[in-house]
């Protein structure tokens, strides 16, 4: 109609549907700063996920459900107990020097953690990268924003949806370690590779280890299948309600997860269990009211309560795995005290930490609730509409130490007639009663509240979409300098001509109470524009292209990241060098001038420009392409490298730092229906580099050791080109000054050409050990009469990692225990071409460099998820009368890894739980 004042409004948001969802279930809107919107004219770069991709993991939130999905989005999984395993996300990689290197999250439009939210609850997960799709949220917006739309009622519906998982987990690539016959004999060939004479164990202690027949007096304990058992279990409950009448709609989700660890034997006392445990409940409610015909409003609500247990004081047990050897004391003495000894003083009984410490049991509550009124105005104006919003959020976290001590000690052995005896046995430690304290640990509180007025008109030829918000954010977080007050006054113009040419400007006010009196405001503006070609005359004979746009956007965003509080300040501390007081004695007490106040405080500025095509072919092919680059500039940065250290104390910090980053994204989605045979399959693709401009970076005595022109965190380290061989191989090569040098220790190059070897040889060896420069992922499958499977690999490259983990690759020293890897790959005499050094029992500073040798390829490609399911036929639906639709199911999680690191996953090698793999069955019914 030539006069229809409705308008769908597109704001900024690229067409790249990271999921493989049918068709009909696609998100065709998205939603950014309260406005909703139509995908298909927009200006900007924006990636969906649709929240039914989310479910085909069985995760406990939805970040763990990201892997793979998002293009542009890089998640990348970390180690811990189920309860705390949470991945690292970024967006568009990793941008600034500054601490704060990850995106803004929100659930419905504000700030929140979205760990807490689950992925049965999502609508989709929009990631928003460029400047027009960010500019809204003035200073918080330039490293990307993740945002979690929930789920909302229907009008005039009714369903019900139970779903149930049971998840069975086991501990990938856990660590081999040697037993205890084998240890001792590499004990024994470090001594002698030192230069010790007399070994550690002599014959008879070495057949002792061998035969078994001593446990308590030469025991060869496997401290990881004492402490943990193969496979743990998770249980995922959701039932949710979702409908609603002609002016009132619901949605409500019920959610309860429950996990139990890999601590064996955890039930030998009475009345309490020191299994590793964790359970949530979460309670979403979202509404939406007509209240008059005019007037809506909006209310969302989540509780959240969840509890974790774990072993004693929050015992480290895999830690202590990693450094106790097999030989160190048995389990538990001849007469059942437990054992331990002071040679091992940092490295308790990890068994009698896990069943004899009690427990530790915490208790986490949060709070989400939010309610927006919209009111049109038309009767004043045609098109005009206001808007306010109230948010408010509350998290707190407790603490139960219901831990104890316990008695442990050890039999020293005498030997008699060739066989060993027991002798004295030490006791430490004292039996306690299980502890009683309890306190809270963290707190949050959050309160956000904005008011806006918009303005709508549309004609043949023209539309326009122009709103003002204004915003006000207080934050508090338990500790001192953790309130924050932000203010944030937004304009934004949205104008279509033809239904083909769009243009976006977005223009931010924002003033952050983090900031340096004078500069607490920045002004940052954004333009985008966008031309759909498929709309074009030119273009009707091209009948295979259905969809095509072209678009760009440039945009400067302000960044309230700050060095520390108070940085503007001259910093003082206790001394005798100025002095205030009256007193000018050798003795007395005073302050010194410590560090510099900052005098040139701005904003750090993100720069950042953008391209991007968006096509749909053949009515079957999704295509994105991007392109990107971003100057990150007055970055703030240490300045002791611009300064001699001779002004006597620390120099301020500056808005010095510059950073380049840049990439290209690809992401295609193929989905065709040949008969009763549905076809699914696409991928993304992301190249991500960064470059360090400027960071004051002191001066170098050779080019090799400047680390500005490199990528961020890039790895620096010497060149390793093979093992001395023997003594004459010594002599005749260069001198290395890190310790005296052996047979079978690394030979290094010497880069910087000054006839030694030492630290200033180091250069940019590998990549960055943070962050893959290239993150990809793939998806297939098909559907048949209801038979189905689903398929997601993920993968990284331009990745690497530093070995340095305890006993893994650096064993002995300090009497940790030694992997079995480590001792069948070392250097000896005979195996001349070893992968790894000489076997030493003392710190070697030669070896333990950074170095190419410890550099490791981190790229890996892995399947995420595969799903075999079955729906159940409609007929048989029908048959029950109140049963809509049943999905019987079986998943793998991260069942297959590519990599070149082999003996540890290479998303978390070190002293750390290794990562868990699984296998899900489950079920969906609907009413």
């Amino acid at each position: 109609m030539k006069n229809k004042k409705i308008l769908v409004i597109s704001l900024f948001a690229s067409l790249s549907f990271s999921g493989y969802a049918q068709e009909a279930d696609k998100i065709k809107t998205v939603n950014i700063a309260g406005i909703e919107q139509d995908v298909k004219e927009s200006a900007a770069s924006i990636s969906i996920i649709s929240g039914e991709d989310l479910t085909k993991r069985s995760a406990k939130n939805v970040t763990n459900s990201l892997y793979g999905y998002g293009l542009g989005l890089t998640t990348l999984q970390n180690s811990g107990h189920y309860a705390t395993q949470e991945p690292t996300l970024y967006v568009r990689g990793m941008q600034t020097l500054s601490d704060n290197k990850g995106p803004l999250t929100l659930v419905d439009g504000i700030e929140r953690d979205i760990k807490l939210i689950t992925p049965e609850e999502v609508e989709s997960v929009q990631i928003l990268k460029d400047a027009a799709a960010v500019a809204l949220y003035g200073y918080k917006g330039a490293n990307g924003v993740i945002n979690i739309i929930t789920k909302r009622g229907k009008y005039n519906t009714r369903e019900i949806k139970f779903s149930y998982d049971h998840v069975i987990n086991w501990e990938a690539r856990r660590p081999e370690f040697v037993d205890g016959y084998t240890y001792a004999l590499a004990v024994n060939e470090a001594l002698a590779n030192d230069g010790v004479r007399k070994p550690r164990y002599h014959e008879l202690e070495l057949d002792a280890f061998k035969s078994g027949n001593y446990p308590y007096f030469y025991p060869n304990v496997n401290w990881m299948d004492e402490v943990f058992k193969n496979t743990a279990a998770t249980n995922l409950y959701n039932i949710s309600f979702r409908g609603g009448g002609a002016k009132f709609r619901y949605y409500a989700l019920l959610n309860l997860t429950t996990d139990k660890g890999f601590i064996d034997n955890a039930n030998m006392n009475d009345g309490y269990s020191t299994q590793n445990k964790y359970s949530k409940a979460n309670l979403r409610t979202n509404l939406d009211i007509d209240l008059t015909s005019t007037t809506k409003m909006t209310v969302n609500l989540l509780g959240t309560l969840a509890e974790t247990s774990r072993p004693g004081d929050n015992a480290d047990l895999w830690s202590m795995i990693y450094q106790l050897p097999p030989t160190a004391f048995p389990v538990r003495t001849e007469n059942g005290l437990w054992g331990g000894s002071i040679t091992w003083a940092g490295t308790l009984n990890p068994v009698a930490q896990s069943q004899a410490t009690a427990y530790t049991k915490g208790h986490n509550r949060s709070l989400y609730a939010d309610m927006t009124l919209k009111q049109d105005l038309s009767s004043i104006l045609p098109g005009l509409g206001g808007s306010f919003k109230l948010a408010y959020d509350n998290y707190a976290a407790y603490v139960e130490n219901h831990s104890k001590t316990y008695r442990y000690g050890i039999d020293y052995v005498a030997w008699a007639s060739g066989k060993p005896t027991a002798g004295t046995q030490n006791v430490f430690g004292t039996e306690s009663p299980m502890g009683t304290d309890s306190d809270m640990s963290e707190w949050k509180r959050n309160f956000n509240s904005a008011l806006g007025l918009d303005y709508q008109y549309a004609s043949d030829k023209h539309a326009v979409y122009t709103q003002l918000m204004w915003n006000h954010e207080y934050r508090n977080l338990n500790g001192t300098n953790q309130t924050w007050y932000r203010e944030n006054l937004t304009s934004y113009t949205h104008y279509g001509y033809k239904g083909r040419y769009f243009a976006d400007l977005s223009m931010a006010v924002s003033s952050s109470n983090k900031l340096a009196p004078g500069h607490k405001w920045a002004f940052s503006p954004t333009l985008a524009l966008a031309w759909v070609i498929s709309k074009e005359n030119f273009m009707e004979k091209a009948d295979f292209i259905d969809y095509l746009k072209l678009r760009a956007s440039a945009g400067i965003i302000n960044i309230d990241n700050i060095p520390e509080e108070a940085y503007w300040q001259e910093i003082y501390t206790g001394g005798s060098t100025y002095r205030f007081d009256s007193s000018y004695g050798a003795t007395s007490n005073s302050f010194k001038l410590s560090k510099l106040a900052a005098l040139n405080s701005t904003h750090e500025k993100a720069y950042k420009y953008n391209v991007g095509i968006d096509a749909t072919l053949w009515n079957s092919i999704e295509f994105t392409l991007e392109g990107y680059y971003q100057r990150r500039s007055d970055i703030w940065v240490n300045s002791k490298g611009k300064y001699s250290s001779i002004i006597g104390f620390e120099p301020p910090y500056e808005n010095g730092g510059i950073v380049d980053s840049w990439g290209v994204e690809l992401g295609a989605n193929f989905h065709k229906t040949v008969g009763e045979v549905t076809l699914h399959a696409g991928g993304n693709f992301s190249l991500t580099k960064n470059k360090i401009i400027e960071q004051y970076e002191e001066p170098r005595l050779y080019d090799n050791l400047v680390t500005t022109g490199h990528r961020m965190n890039q790895v620096m380290g010497l060149e390793a080109i093979g093992f001395f061989e023997d003594e004459e191989d010594i002599a005749n090569s260069l001198e290395h000054t890190f310790n005296v040098v052996q047979p079978g220790d690394i030979k290094y190059r010497d880069v910087n050409n000054d006839g030694k070897i030492d630290s200033n040889d180091k250069k940019a060896i590998g990549y960055s050990t943070a962050i893959p420069e290239i993150y990809y992922s793939f998806n297939l499958g098909a559907e048949w009469r209801g038979l189905g499977f689903n398929a997601v690999f993920q993968g990284t490259g331009h990745y690497s990692a530093v070995l340095n983990t305890q006993s893994v690759y650096w064993p002995l020293v300090n009497d940790v225990t030694i992997s079995q890897h480590y001792y069948d790959n070392r250097w000896t005499p005979e195996n001349p071409d070893a992968k790894y050094p000489r076997l030493t029992s003392q710190t070697n500073n030669n070896n333990y460099q950074t170095n190419t040798l410890w550099l490791e390829d981190r790229s890996f490609l892995k399947l995420r998820n595969v799903e075999v399911y079955y729906k159940l036929p409609e007929q048989w639906m029908k048959w029950t009368k109140f049963i809509n639709n049943t999905k019987i199911y079986v998943r793998g999680n991260d069942l297959l890894c590519f990599d070149h690191i082999k003996i540890a996953d290479p998303e978390s090698y070190g002293v750390k739980n290794p990562l868990t793999r699984s296998v899900v069955a489950g079920l969906t019914i609907g009413f």
